[in-house]
C-alpha cells in the first residue's frame, strides 16, 4: 500500500520566507524544506495498481499554473485544541480550479469525491493536542498575521508518497506533470 497526496511546491525563495517564520512556538512541530507544500488533493492509502492509475490520470490535466502569493497565516484547529499552524494563499480562484481538476481525475480513477473544502494554504507546523491555545500559539499567529511574498508560479503537479514515522512524515515525490505557463495575475 502507498499512501498518497497531490500537491505544488513553492520555489526556493518563498520556502525561505516560510521558514523564516517558523519558531515561537515551543510545542511545535516545525516543518522542514522538503515538507514545505500546498496540498491540492489528499488520497490516502491505495494499492499500487490505483496508484498507477491515479498517476494516469493526473497526467491528462491541462490547467494554468497557479500564480498566488503568501497571505498572512492561520491555524486549524480539532476540538477547540490548535494542531496546525499554516500560511495562506492568495487568490483561491486559482487553486482552488486546479484542486477541483485534480479531484476528478482521482475521481475518474475510483476514489471517492473530497468531501472537505479546500482552504489552499502550506503547513508550517503541526501541534501536539496538549498545545490548546497556548499564549504562544497566540502570540505566533499576531506577530505573523501580515505574512507576504511577491507574486509567484508553481508549475507543476506533484503526486508525492508520505511516509510516517516516529518523527513525523517525511514526503518522496513520485511523480511530476508540468502546468501550462501563467498568465500575469491581475492587479500584479
Amino acid at each position: 500500500m502507498m499512501r498518497l497526496f497531490v500537491a505544488l511546491r513553492p520555489l526556493p525563495m518563498i520556502r525561505q520566507i516560510l521558514m523564516d517564520a517558523m519558531g515561537g512556538v515551543p510545542s511545535a512541530r516545525w516543518q522542514d524544506d522538503e515538507q514545505l507544500h500546498c496540498t491540492l488533493r489528499f488520497i490516502g492509502e491505495v494499492d499500487r495498481p490505483q496508484a498507477e492509475d491515479i498517476a494516469a490520470a493526473l497526467a491528462a490535466i491541462r490547467a494554468e499554473a497557479p500564480t498566488v502569493r503568501i497571505a498572512g497565516v492561520g491555524r486549524f484547529d480539532h476540538k477547540g485544541r490548535t494542531d496546525t499552524l499554516w500560511a495562506a494563499l492568495a487568490p483561491h480562484d486559482m487553486l482552488r480550479h486546479l484542486a477541483r481538476k485534480v479531484d476528478q481525475a482521482c475521481i475518474r480513477a475510483g476514489l471517492p469525491p473530497e468531501r472537505r473544502a479546500y482552504l489552499p494554504h502550506i503547513t508550517l507546523a503541526r501541534l501536539p493536542r496538549a498545545a490548546g491555545m497556548a499564549p504562544e500559539i497566540a502570540s505566533w499567529l499576531a506577530v505573523h498575521a501580515g505574512l507576504s511574498s511577491a507574486v509567484f508560479t508553481m508549475p507543476h503537479i506533484l503526486l508525492y508518497q508520505s511516509h510516517l514515522g516516529r518523527s513525523g512524515a517525511t514526503y518522496e515525490p513520485v511523480a511530476r506533470w508540468s502546468l501550462e505557463p501563467a498568465a500575469a495575475m491581475p492587479g500584479s
